[in-house]
């Protein structure tokens, strides 16, 4: 499968798939016990501005009231008074701390949500709060931080394979991935990442390959029991190849498309799963071959060529 016309994805949506949630979230969360009043509702929504706040229970989040509960409990009888355990969102929408931006971001999208609870994924406490602003400020600073680590490389750093004398120079690097954590998921692409970064190639090149390499991790990630990435190195090119031991995919021409995804409902629950991992792989690399069978694993293969 080959692709001429690749896409370049800005540094902008490289850092929704390189940070996570706990990177950019607001972290001195107000927060009301179930017991509190609507009446303190009132008066922490006006001091702090803010339209929601978190209610918890020893540090573990049991429900959300905004400013809509308030309204409606003042229309409704006006007892001011009345439990918040009473008006609360029980069922409350949350994102976990390890999540990546990119998933989020999506959720943003297509709820219309303000604000997510932050949660830890281990012990399941209240953490955080991350709104859209969230993202921006901290997709900001971490600009800010890469822009002085450019200028500093560009005076600093030259290309590897220059220094090197040969009729055919190949960099082989190996990351082995395990299925099911996703508290690890996109650490190997970051490795990679910021190994391109030091062998000199240039930011949209590192972009392309970070991008389609977290894809193909996440898809190891989420439906494998394990697997690995190998990035062959040259002057003028990266090859990824993605190998897992997983259940194959029965229908490679649908898993092509934008939206398709076989993740179960547990995965999506985890933020994951959203069916662009193949078709965000085919649009950022320059040659793409994918090879897969049924109980036996899937063979990922693309190259992106160094601008």
């Amino acid at each position: 499968m080959k692709k001429m016309d690749h896409k370049v994805p800005s540094k902008i949506q490289e850092l929704t798939y390189e940070l996570k949630v706990g990177q950019v979230m607001h972290k001195n969360v107000t927060t009301l016990k179930p017991d509190s009043t609507m009446n303190e509702v009132r008066s922490i929504l006006k001091n702090n501005k803010i339209s929601g706040i978190p209610v918890v229970d020893n540090d573990r989040l049991v429900g959300i009231v905004t400013i809509e509960d308030l309204i409606i409990c003042l229309l409704k009888d006006g007892r001011i008074d009345e439990k918040v355990k009473n008006r609360m969102t029980k069922n409350v929408a949350t994102v976990y701390s390890d999540e990546p931006i990119v998933q989020v971001v999506s959720k943003f999208d297509k709820t219309g949500f303000g604000r997510y609870p932050v949660i830890d994924r281990d012990n399941k406490k209240l953490v955080g709060i991350l709104t859209k602003g969230d993202i921006i400020e901290g997709m900001l600073k971490k600009l800010e931080i890469d822009y002085q680590k450019e200028e500093i490389r560009t005076y600093r750093a030259s290309h590897i394979f220059t220094d090197i004398t040969s009729d055919d120079s190949t960099l082989i690097l190996k990351y082995r991935i395990a299925g099911g954590e996703f508290d690890k998921a996109g650490e190997q692409t970051s490795k990679l990442r910021k190994n391109l970064f030091r062998l000199g190639f240039l930011p949209d090149t590192i972009r392309r390959v970070a991008i389609a390499a977290f894809e193909a991790e996440m898809n190891i990630v989420i439906y494998t029991p394990e697997g690995e990435i190998v990035a062959k190195i040259q002057p003028d090119k990266i090859m990824i190849n993605a190998v897992d031991t997983g259940p194959g995919i029965p229908d490679v021409k649908k898993a092509m498309c934008p939206g398709y995804s076989t993740a179960p409902d547990w995965v999506r629950e985890l933020g994951f799963g959203a069916g662009m991992g193949l078709p965000n792989i085919k649009n950022y690399s320059d040659e793409m071959t994918l090879e897969s069978e049924i109980n036996k694993g899937t063979n990922l293969n693309f190259v992106v060529y160094a601008n």
